[in-house]
């Protein structure tokens, strides 16, 4: 699904060392039967939903209300409703650019979801297959269990400012993570735009940075790293997983 790899860091002045997972993957991530396959709209939106929620816990990744937030502020000026948002374009641009372009406004960055990004689709549990009801509750309970992990020992929580501390000079990279579940096809202007910045300066790529102060650390991180292999696996398999298929 993506590719991580882990990084040993030494400490400034004297500092411990610490243990960073970074991710090397950059883009979409591949939804599969969710994006390209058969299957009722209501199961493909009940996945996607439920990858929407959980898995920010370990990847460094964002969603369509991250991007639509992030469009806000780069076209419109923070506004969100078209009729603020063209007047906003008009200011910076002028009404004749304006009216000779096609802009983007918020209700027609909207509509270019397909119904299975849009959770209100998404079905009740008791409306699912067996086998994807099962992988939904693995994932959730996966997810519940990284959770339960102490972040100051974690392989899969980072402080912003201890990273700077560990990797002099990465304030100036983007803060948008580089991984995404919004679909390039009907979104590829908006994600080249405000990609554009970390495809310059690099993405905020950590998945977790954990500062090793004694040996004994070392036990706890290894085990929040199996618990997150876990979650990831749980992503994998529904990923994998096309319910149209027998």
């Amino acid at each position: 699904m993506v590719e991580l790899r882990t990084v040993v860091l030494h400490g400034d002045d004297h500092g411990p060392p610490a243990i960073a997972v970074v991710c090397d993957s950059l883009g979409q991530i591949d939804l599969g039967w969710i994006e390209t396959g058969d299957a009722p709209i209501r199961w493909r939106a009940t996945v996607y939903k439920a990858l929407g929620q959980t898995l920010g816990r370990a990847l460094p990744i964002f969603g369509y209300d991250d991007l639509f937030e992030e469009v806000s502020m780069y076209y419109w000026e923070g506004e969100t409703d078209d009729e603020a948002a063209r007047q906003s374009m008009i200011d910076m641009y002028g009404a004749d650019e304006i009216e000779n372009s096609e802009m983007t406004l918020p209700s027609t960055m909207n509509a270019r979801r397909p119904e299975w990004m849009i959770a209100d689709n998404a079905a009740r549990p008791s409306r699912l297959p067996a086998r994807l009801r099962q992988l939904l509750a693995e994932l959730h309970d996966a997810h519940a269990a990284l959770g339960k992990c102490d972040p100051k020992r974690s392989a899969w929580h980072f402080d912003f400012e201890t990273v700077c501390e560990y990797v002099p000079g990465i304030e100036e990279c983007a803060t948008l993570p580089p991984l995404t579940l919004v679909p390039f096809d009907q979104f590829a202007r908006e994600l080249d735009d405000i990609g554009r910045h970390g495809m310059e300066m690099g993405f905020m790529d950590f998945c977790g940075l954990c500062p090793l102060p004694d040996a004994k650390r070392i036990d706890d991180w290894f085990a929040t790293l199996r618990a997150g292999a876990r979650f990831l696996d749980c992503a994998q398999a529904l990923l994998k997983y096309d319910p149209t298929r027998r």
